[in-house]
C-alpha cells in the first residue's frame, strides 16, 4: 500500500525552516547576478522580471553573458532550454509523490521548483516525510532570497565589479556541496554520482555550451535506475 502524501501548513513551515540556511548562499550568488545584469545593460525592471518569472539561476547567468544589442533571442532561448531540460529529470523524480496530489497543489508547488528546493524536498521525502507543501515553503524562501538579492545587486552593482574579491564566486558551488551532503544516502549513491560527474566533465570537454549539465544528469540517472532495478 502506497503511503499517502499530505499537503498542509506543517509541510509549508518545514520547507521554510529547512531552506533558511541555504538562502544565505542563494542570496550571495543572487547579488552576483544582479551586479552582472546591471553591467550587461539590463534595467532594474528587466532584471527583476527575469528573476521573478524565469527563476533559474544558471540559465539567467547564461542569458546575461549573451545579453547585447541586438539581442540574440534565438541563441538565448536555445541555450537556456538546454540548461533547463534538467527540470524534466527533477520533475520525473518527484512524480511518484506529486501525482497523488490535487492538480492545483502539484502545479502550484512546481512553480517554485529549483535545484535547491528540489534537493531539499527529495531529501525530506527520502526520510518518509511526504508533505507536498514542503516544496512551496522551500521555494518561497529561495524565491525571496533570489529576487531580493537581484534587487540589491542591481542597486549596488558598481561596488561588485569583481565578485571574486568578495568570495561571492564560490557561493554557487558552496550551496550545491551542502545540498549533495543532504542527498547522500550511503554507498549505493557513489557509483551513479561518480558516473554522472565523469560524464559531465567529459561532455564539457567534447561539446560546446552547457550540454554537460543535461548529459551528466541523464547518464547518472540511468545508472541509478539500473542499480535500483537490481
Amino acid at each position: 500500500m502506497e503511503a499517502s502524501v499530505t499537503f498542509d501548513r506543517a509541510g509549508l513551515m518545514a520547507g521554510i525552516k529547512q531552506t533558511l540556511p541555504i538562502a544565505i548562499g542563494i542570496f550571495a550568488y543572487g547579488l552576483v547576478f544582479g551586479a552582472l545584469s546591471r553591467q550587461a545593460g539590463m534595467s532594474l525592471a528587466e532584471a527583476l522580471f527575469m528573476s521573478s518569472f524565469v527563476f533559474a539561476g544558471a540559465s539567467q547567468f547564461i542569458a546575461v553573458e549573451l545579453w547585447q544589442t541586438p539581442l540574440p533571442a534565438i541563441t538565448i532561448i536555445f541555450t537556456t532550454l538546454v540548461i533547463n531540460l534538467r527540470h524534466i529529470l527533477m520533475g520525473a523524480a518527484l512524480s511518484p509523490w506529486f501525482l497523488r496530489l490535487r492538480p492545483w497543489q502539484a502545479y502550484g508547488a512546481l512553480f517554485f521548483l529549483s535545484d535547491e528546493s528540489w534537493a531539499l524536498t527529495m531529501g525530506e521525502f527520502s526520510k518518509g516525510n511526504l508533505n507536498g507543501a514542503f516544496l512551496i515553503g522551500s521555494g518561497i524562501v529561495a524565491f525571496i532570497a533570489w529576487t531580493g538579492s537581484t534587487l540589491l545587486g542591481q542597486t549596488v552593482g558598481a561596488a561588485l565589479d569583481d565578485p571574486a574579491q568578495w568570495g561571492l564566486d564560490f557561493a554557487f558551488t558552496a550551496v550545491f556541496i551542502a545540498l549533495l551532503v543532504t542527498l547522500w544516502r550511503g554507498k549505493s549513491d557513489f557509483l551513479p554520482w561518480l558516473v554522472a560527474a565523469i560524464a559531465a566533465i567529459a561532455t564539457s570537454h567534447w561539446l560546446p555550451g552547457n550540454w554537460y549539465i543535461l548529459i551528466g544528469g541523464i547518464i547518472g540517472s540511468f545508472v541509478g535506475a539500473l542499480r535500483h532495478a537490481d
